[in-house]
């Protein structure tokens, strides 16, 4: 049932969002040189690595790092970058990702392919097991600011919780968030 959910959701996602995903391609054309998509290497399911989309919000000269661990992350952000992270539109090529089966909306986040010591506490815990996600239990309950040992144990309480009822309320808390609350970085 989930992944009839999560195909039939996005493909009609993307088909509403089609003029918003054009207006969004043009705008990275027209205001920063590169491709309009950055391929992230991701770790999903059973640590198999895949390929994830986002728009680009970053000049192609950043280098191969995560975000938080730049010096001067400012500094590498597209023109229309800070917008597109604020409103998490950056991640709409994700749909993508999950009419293809590599991602659910609800799971936990797909971590970098370097990040060893995550995917390590993540397989001792099951949690590889599961499909990765757009969004997430941990997502939010404090995204990127919370410690790796913190984030494991909120996706092995998802792992725990798992149903259809509690992916929809970490679904409708997860809109709430971008839609209404500040606070919501990268």
């Amino acid at each position: 049932m989930k992944r009839l959910f999560d195909f039939s959701v996005a493909l009609l996602s993307l088909l509403i969002l089609l003029p918003l995903i054009v207006i969004i391609s043009l705008a990275i054309k027209l205001t920063s040189p590169g491709p309009i998509l950055y391929w992230s290497d991701r770790v999903g399911r059973n640590n198999v690595l895949f390929k994830m989309p986002k728009f680009r919000t970053m000049r192609i000269d950043t280098p191969a790092l995560p975000t938080h661990l730049l010096t001067n992350p400012e500094a590498y952000l597209t023109p229309i970058g800070p917008f597109l992270r604020r409103t998490s539109l950056d991640e709409i090529p994700q749909l993508f990702s999950i009419l293809k089966g590599d991602m659910s909306f609800v799971g936990p986040r797909p971590a970098l392919f370097n990040q060893d010591d995550l995917v390590v506490l993540r397989t001792e815990s099951g949690i590889h097991l599961l499909t990765p996600g757009l969004t997430g239990w941990a997502q939010i309950n404090g995204r990127d600011s919370l410690p790796i040992p913190d984030k494991v144990l909120l996706d092995k309480e998802y792992l725990e919780r798992q149903s259809f009822l509690f992916d929809m309320y970490i679904f409708a808390r997860t809109c709430k968030k971008i839609l209404f609350e500040k606070d919501v970085s990268h």
